[in-house]
């Protein structure tokens, strides 16, 4: 989808004004490769074994899980793959039929293996069969690209991914714990589903992506504004936002904790955990006519500090 004019006001701090012009081609798909990108954050220094090779399918090289299959001649091969050859060996061409590598199995629970983000900084040491949920949800595992509008597949750490989304998607960077945007989009009544990522704010020494979506919530055409932390869930629950949203003496406002970019903008949408305004009320917002977006959403960031008396939570206010 092409939006032709989207007008962008931000600032940090200071609540300026001074207009920023975003590209029309809000969903243009990023023209990077396909292939994802590891930032050399994955080469692994852990020795092979000839255990571990043992384990290692033939057809897609990735540690092998029950059940194991073996033709009549040994060769062993991953379920997945079993269904990929068509039921043939891919060593030998023999038919494979349905035996099961039990030594192979058993072996393999006996095994204990670092994790695959060692070299991340993961320092633990798990069973082979609880290690494939570990790395699932290990907090070393490398971040997926936060940009949204594009299905980006490059992945890194955080610092990477920073300079990936100001260098090769040109998204706007700003520090400082307070914004101030204005959306200006003529003929409103045409987007239906967009989606912008419009800018990376620097504050608390973390990073933070606001977005800006446009979708049908039911059979209602609504604009949604929130924002992502860039790091853990975890990390991500020691700060909150607010966003407020106005006009013609009326005013919305929102308050939140940021989610982490491991959840995907789409996820974050979908569950409403957001700033939602109906476009009949935007467009009122707006005022004149009704025939032109000019949305302000502005908020500020903070960090939720131990109160060491009480106990309690007391917002840190970033000057």
């Amino acid at each position: 989808m092409e939006v032709d004019n989207i007008e962008c006001v931000s600032s940090s701090d200071g609540f300026d004004e001074d207009e920023i012009h975003h590209h029309p081609n809000i969903l243009s798909q990023f023209g990077a490769s396909s292939k994802p990108s590891y930032h050399n954050v994955l080469n692994s220094n852990i020795p092979s074994t000839s255990v571990h090779e043992l384990l290692e399918c033939p057809v897609c090289t990735n540690s092998m899980y029950p059940p194991i299959h073996q033709c009549h001649n040994g060769h062993t091969l991953c379920s997945t793959c079993k269904i990929r050859v068509h039921n043939r060996c891919p060593t030998c061409r023999q038919e494979l039929g349905d035996i099961r590598c039990l030594a192979l199995e058993k072996v393999a629970e006996s095994l204990e293996l670092p994790c695959k983000y060692f070299s991340l900084g993961c320092p633990d040491i798990f069973p082979y069969y609880s290690k494939l949920k570990h790395e699932a949800m290990c907090n070393f595992r490398p971040y997926s690209c936060p940009y949204a509008g594009s299905e980006c597949a490059v992945v890194g750490d955080i610092p990477f991914l920073v300079s990936h989304v100001r260098d090769d998607h040109k998204v706007d960077m700003h520090s400082g714990c307070t914004f101030n945007h204005r959306y200006v989009k003529s003929n409103p009544r045409e987007v239906e589903n967009a989606t912008w990522m419009l800018t990376v704010f620097h504050c608390f020494g973390q990073y933070f992506c606001l977005h800006f979506e446009a979708f049908q919530l039911g059979m209602a055409p609504v604009y949604m504004a929130f924002l992502r932390f860039m790091g853990d869930e975890a990390d991500a629950r020691n700060y909150s936002y607010s966003l407020e949203v106005g006009g013609n003496g009326r005013k919305l406002a929102w308050e939140g904790t940021p989610r982490s970019i491991r959840d995907s903008h789409r996820k974050v949408r979908d569950s409403h955990d957001g700033l939602i305004i109906q476009r009949n009320m935007a467009l009122f917002f707006s005022g004149g006519e009704r025939k032109e977006l000019k949305l302000r959403v502005t908020g500020r960031i903070w960090k939720e500090q131990q109160n060491p008396d009480g106990g309690a939570c007391i917002p840190n206010l970033c000057s």
